[in-house]
């Protein structure tokens, strides 16, 4: 399959100065603590993107074997130069294109299927590396979060699942829901087996960023979360072959 698309374009934002750098390092370095709650240690671990580079030191560092799959040579090297510690494998590819004969434990799809021009390509294709009992795990913005629901009802928004400025600097093609990624999810033959939400997000970020105790405020809200992932602004899945 050929890709079109030249990643390093999209890399505005996975810069340390970007506009969602603070909320990026927030979540990035929770759910992969999730993900870590419900796995066994010393396992193989197959991690789609290197994104904001938060999350292979933490899956690099509770695996026997970790490889991170990436198609910008530009977040590549950045990785590289800024974490030259990193002791996992990294290959340079589209999602799309990526073979191999080796199969995973575990398979993390952090925040790619938002990204991507066919979901179903990449969650078919990645099944297939995963052995008998492994689990994927899934990570996507969630376009019915309250931050969301709320700016559609001040007119902020025009629909709940357009893509702001944001969305479209990071190379978004389109907005999840708790339903439809569950739908994407059994499409392609896996089954849901755990769901969570990550950031309950009730007001703008320079708000709670001014409210007293900010750093106990944030970590209350990725708690509170869990329980409530219609709600969050992004759902972990974990899902396995049926």
């Amino acid at each position: 399959m050929t890709i079109s698309r030249d990643l390093d374009n999209e890399t505005s934002e996975y810069q340390d100065n970007a506009k969602t750098s603070f909320e990026n390092e927030l979540i990035l370095n929770w759910y992969p603590k999730r993900i870590l709650n419900r796995i066994e240690k010393e396992k193989s671990i197959l991690e789609l993107g290197i994104g904001h580079g938060y999350t292979p030191l933490w899956f690099d560092e509770a695996s026997s074997r970790h490889v991170v799959i990436d198609g910008s040579r530009v977040v590549i090297d950045q990785f590289k130069k800024k974490y030259p510690e990193y002791g996992g494998e990294i290959v340079f590819s589209y999602f799309e294109e990526f073979e191999t004969k080796e199969v995973f434990d575990y398979i993390v799809m952090g925040f790619v299927l938002e990204h991507v021009d066919d979901p179903q390509i990449v969650l078919q294709r990645y099944k297939e590396y995963l052995k008998p009992d492994g689990k994927v795990y899934i990570t996507v913005p969630n376009g019915k979060s309250l931050n969301r629901r709320l700016g559609l009802a001040m007119g902020m928004i025009d629909d709940i699942y357009s893509l702001n400025q944001n969305d479209l600097a990071q190379g978004h093609r389109r907005q999840y829901c708790l339903d439809t990624i569950q739908a994407d999810i059994e499409a392609s033959g896996l089954k849901v087996t755990h769901i969570e939400g990550i950031y309950l997000k009730p007001f703008p970020l320079h708000i709670l960023q001014n409210i007293e105790s900010p750093e106990q405020n944030f970590r209350a809200l990725m708690e509170v979360g869990i329980e409530y992932p219609e709600l969050c602004v992004a759902l972990l899945l974990e899902a396995k072959t049926k």
